[in-house]
């Protein structure tokens, strides 16, 4: 567990967070440009010296009397540019720094992360020929080679234009399945959001208005700019059915299945969905004459106002899981829903997250 209680405070700016990170998986930092992201980042990494309290698995790395320096602060740290040294090939660049390592240690760690990354025939290059993507994938495996215990990016993807991203991508997904330690991933890109976190912090203004897991985090309606960054939520699932005929894969998760087109999908495979709030219907009883396949049981949890008079939010709850819809207050009305009612809620398209 990583716990920051720290403070920040400059002319132009304010960062006040007090926060529980988990020891295992990604945590994605999200929100709009200048709400205070890289600054947490700086602080955890000893960059910025910011008062307070911090401790990462139980060791203290700041408090009132202490203060370790970034030198002394297991960290990898890979930034928006991969910042390799020009003039040594990919192998030097990643053993630079390890000379205090056991060789035997040392070799095997090289080893696997060569091989986590795919990038053992990049390893006699050097910068100038590799592609962004490649770059990048490097500078994550020197952040790694250190054996740090906490892995910080700060948009790692930033710099990279679409194709670039798009190999990228996979290699984290398998850092984040792989990893024992913890990753905290900073972005304002809903699409990283969605593929890599397990865990998620929404910060404004240097302050946190919302974490939580993945699914309930984007579900929650209440604050603002939450809800206009995030109109969706995504939810991990298995595929569990595969329909050749009709070209559908059945995604059960904990509280139902969802049908979605298949990709080439295998049985047992973990896959996460994403839908929108306009996707979402509510009926009072299930329709047996519908176009629509896709429906589940679930409780109206918060209703509250859109962005105009005519609209509504809804967020519905199926036991752990949230799902969002948006009504005309008409139809509301009609249906008479009230929080706290049973209906049933019509996924009209789940688009797979890639």
């Amino acid at each position: 567990m990583i716990e920051i209680n720290l403070a920040l405070s400059r002319t132009d700016f304010l960062l006040d967070i007090d926060l529980k990170i988990p020891s295992t998986g990604v945590t994605v930092l999200f929100g709009a440009s200048g709400s205070g992201k890289s600054t947490l980042l700086r602080c955890i990494a000893g960059l910025e010296h910011a008062k307070g309290r911090l401790s990462v698995n139980g060791h203290i790395w700041q408090d009132g009397t202490s203060f370790l320096p970034p030198h002394k602060r297991q960290v990898g740290y890979v930034f928006q540019e991969a910042s390799l040294f020009p003039h040594l090939t990919v192998m030097q660049n990643l053993q630079y720094g390890l000379q205090r390592q056991k060789q035997a240690d040392m070799r095997l760690r090289l080893d696997a992360l060569i091989d986590l990354l795919g990038i053992a025939h990049l390893l006699t290059r050097k910068p100038a020929k590799l592609s962004g993507g490649e770059r990048q994938r490097i500078a994550i495996a020197r952040a790694l080679a250190v054996n740090p215990q906490v892995l910080l990016m700060d948009e790692p993807m930033s710099a990279l234009d679409m194709a670039r991203k798009r190999e990228v991508l996979p290699f984290l997904e398998k850092l984040r399945d792989e990893l024992a330690m913890p990753v905290i991933y900073v972005t304002h890109a809903s699409n990283e959001l969605i593929r890599l976190a397990d865990h998620m912090v929404v910060l404004n203004a240097g302050k946190v208005i919302a974490e939580g897991d993945l699914n309930s985090t984007m579900a929650q309606i209440d604050h603002p700019s939450l809800a206009t960054q995030t109109p969706n939520v995504v939810v991990e699932a298995n595929i569990t059915d595969i329909d050749r005929e009709w070209h559908l894969v059945k995604a059960s998760f904990n509280e139902g299945a969802i049908w979605l087109r298949d990709q080439n999908f295998a049985l047992n495979q973990t896959v996460r969905f994403m839908v929108m709030d306009k996707d979402v219907s509510i009926t009072r009883k299930p329709q047996q004459d519908s176009s629509i396949s896709n429906t589940l049981p679930a409780t109206v949890d918060r209703i509250l106002d859109g962005e105009h008079p005519a609209i509504c939010n809804i967020r519905l709850k199926l036991g752990q899981t949230y799902l969002l819809s948006r009504l005309t207050r008409r139809s509301l009305h009609r249906l008479n829903i009230q929080t706290g009612d049973k209906v049933w809620a019509q996924v009209k398209l789940a688009a797979i997250v890639e």
